[in-house]
């Protein structure tokens, strides 16, 4: 079956969440002050990105809900007790720091471009739909994606092909026809190709050393493999 849509992860695949993490966490910090225990900014920031990954990966397992994540990850980050009502007050200082930052890896737009017309296209996060829209929207792509699903309203979070099949299905479309894009090679690509669906992994760093799966090292070289300008399944088909 040809190819007929393009399912895209969001967060460090079409938006550089990383760096916008580092930034706003940093010049949260500026206003906050370093918490007890961390020597310098760039400690702090460091252990933030550790305890962002920790509490992530207990929300996708469905240990905690999308509010208690983020609870707990202020809690464990400043290394006290906090009720709920001063930890989500101390996120939202954080958020608004981290909003600041949002931007787009310069290839998206012009990526998104060229496939316009061309194919279909939604977007997968393993995220809550509220932030991830207004993300979109603020950034002015959230009109080139026909739906947008998340993790928390799901009530399954990627790898498991459920995430990956509600998607195909908010589509109409079989996940033999699709095709999804993201920087994690397991829970993006890996999770893609066991649902069905064709995963390109977006190996932005070029870390390789996973020849079981498509990947791409950039955007831009995503249209010449949709167009069938290189083999689907070949081993680091951009190596």
């Amino acid at each position: 079956m040809p190819i007929r849509a393009v399912l895209w992860d969001i967060d460090d695949t079409i938006f550089d969440h990383t760096t916008a993490s580092a930034t706003g966490m940093a010049r949260h910090l500026a206003v906050e002050g370093l918490p007890g225990g961390y020597a310098t900014a760039d400690e702090a920031v460091e252990a933030w990105q550790r305890v962002t990954r920790l509490h992530w990966a207990r929300f996708s397992a469905g240990e905690t809900d999308w509010p208690g994540q983020r609870r707990d990850r202020a809690r464990d980050f400043l290394g006290r007790s906090m009720d709920d009502a001063e930890a989500d007050a101390w996120f939202e200082r954080h958020v608004a720091h981290y909003e600041a930052a949002w931007s787009l890896f310069p290839d998206t737009v012009p990526v998104l471009d060229v496939l316009a017309g061309v194919y279909r296209h939604a977007a997968l996060s393993n995220s809550a739909l509220e932030p991830q829209h207004r993300k979109l929207t603020v950034l002015g792509v959230r009109d080139r994606f026909e739906s947008l699903l998340c993790a928390a309203e799901l009530g399954v979070s990627k790898p498991a092909a459920g995430a990956f099949l509600a998607a195909c299905a908010a589509l109409e479309l079989p996940p033999s026809d699709v095709v999804y894009v993201g920087d994690e090679p397991d829970i993006d690509a890996g999770g893609a190709t066991a649902a069905g669906l064709t995963g390109v992994w977006l190996d932005r760093a070029g870390r390789g050393g996973r020849p079981e799966l498509v990947r791409i090292t950039a955007l831009d070289q995503l249209p010449a493999l949709l167009a069938g300008h290189t083999r689907f399944g070949a081993s680091d088909t951009f190596g």
